[in-house]
């Protein structure tokens, strides 16, 4: 471990959420605070509205003074939105519409999803273990364009089923298009992170049936030529999806689309044994956005079960790719290794032989050895 930074001062907006977000907010926000004291840091951590509790005490999923906050924030982390209460509400008022709005309101174009196979759990993944390889690759998401910002609606139309007929239907429609300059900015921070790693970039698209895909291919392979220290791979979807399961340890960073991005980036979480395991985060031109990718799983809300490790992982993330504290992101990585080593888990990743602790405690013995393991350091130094 390298010596850490010293008197950092930032502001990380909390936004819980709904569902178990807020267990698992304050989870990683406990964490934050451990190592704020711990390395003389200074974290401001206020909390603002956002989704379904947003629409029950403003009306709106996305209040202005959390969209203001935000903007002027270092860095916000969010827990989850959504819930079956309001499932009913017209789709640019759900919980859902205040993420996306957050997103366009910060400018958010990347997301970056790292999906890595923790030691301790090795015979969590649904892979035997001899198949389960090495998994340790980033999925880069477009963030900002495709079909979920495209035109979409139902319309009637006629059924068309002979000139004289009458009979109307619905016609549901979504519209994918992507710009070059939208493909370009994504493709670069692809290759700078897989320049960062290994060296290795999958591109992944459709290109043999759409034609934003034939697009989205041609402008990487034109961008590869100023990388050519990186290896570039095209895939189709269906088969990145397949190979996915069969050799994930052939990836290194993967591109896509949102819509690709979306599906992929969920399925590999189901690699690495839960989707509660993975933080990610967006980023563009405004400050970075970090969540756990899992939903808001309303039947475990108040019930202390969820799993906080995505959230915590994404409390590191955050100290390591916005604040460079890199130091600080490996002590806590250490210490939920060694607490996963020791045979705790949440129920979603338990094994038989494991100590089932729920949401609190978990995060309490990750504090607790995050203490334990510095005052190892401190009684022989760094590198220990």
């Amino acid at each position: 471990m390298t010596p850490a930074m010293k008197n950092v001062t930032k502001t990380i907006v909390l936004l819980p959420g709904d569902g178990i977000g807020p267990e698992v907010i304050r989870a990683a926000a406990g964490i934050l605070e451990t190592c704020a004291a711990e390395f003389g840091h200074r974290f401001e951590l206020p909390e603002f509205p956002i989704g379904g509790t947003a629409i029950d005490a403003t009306g709106a999923p996305l209040p202005p003074e959390t969209l203001e906050a935000c903007k002027t924030a270092d860095a916000i982390l969010l827990g989850a939105v959504g819930g079956p209460r309001w499932d009913a509400l017209p789709l640019g008022r759900r919980p859902e519409s205040g993420l996306l709005a957050l997103r366009k309101g910060l400018e958010l174009y990347v997301n970056l999803r790292p999906i890595r196979l923790l030691e301790p759990l090795l015979f969590v993944s649904p892979l035997k273990p001899g198949r389960a390889g090495r998994i340790d690759l980033e999925i880069v998401r477009e963030l900002a364009g495709g079909i979920y910002f495209g035109a979409h609606g139902i319309e009637t139309v006629n059924r068309n089923v002979s000139p004289a007929a009458t009979d109307s239907e619905e016609r549901g429609f979504d519209t994918e298009t992507y710009t070059t300059g939208e493909i370009e900015r994504i493709a670069t921070f692809a290759f700078g992170r897989a320049e960062s790693r290994s060296r290795r970039l999958t591109s992944v698209d459709k290109a043999n049936v759409l034609a934003s895909s034939a697009l989205w291919r041609k402008t990487v392979t034109r961008l590869a030529a100023g990388h050519t220290g990186v290896t570039v791979g095209h895939m189709y979807v269906d088969n990145a999806a397949m190979q996915l399961i069969l050799a994930p340890e052939q990836f290194d960073v993967l591109v896509a689309s949102n819509l690709f991005g979306d599906i992929l980036s969920d399925a590999a979480a189901g690699l690495v044994g839960s989707i509660g395991l993975v933080p990610s985060m967006s980023c563009g031109f405004g400050p970075p956005l970090y969540e756990p990718i899992h939903g808001s799983a309303p039947q475990l809300a108040g019930r202390d079960s969820a799993n906080p490790i995505g959230a915590i992982l994404c409390a590191s993330l955050m100290l390591r790719e916005t604040f460079g504290l890199a130091a600080e992101a490996e002590w806590i990585e250490r210490a939920l290794d060694h607490v996963l080593a020791r045979g705790f888990r949440t129920a979603d990743i338990a094994e038989p032989e494991s100590s089932v602790v729920g949401c609190s405690a978990l995060t309490q013995l990750i504090r607790e050895e995050m203490q334990a393991s510095l005052e190892q350091v401190e009684r022989y130094g760094w590198g220990v």
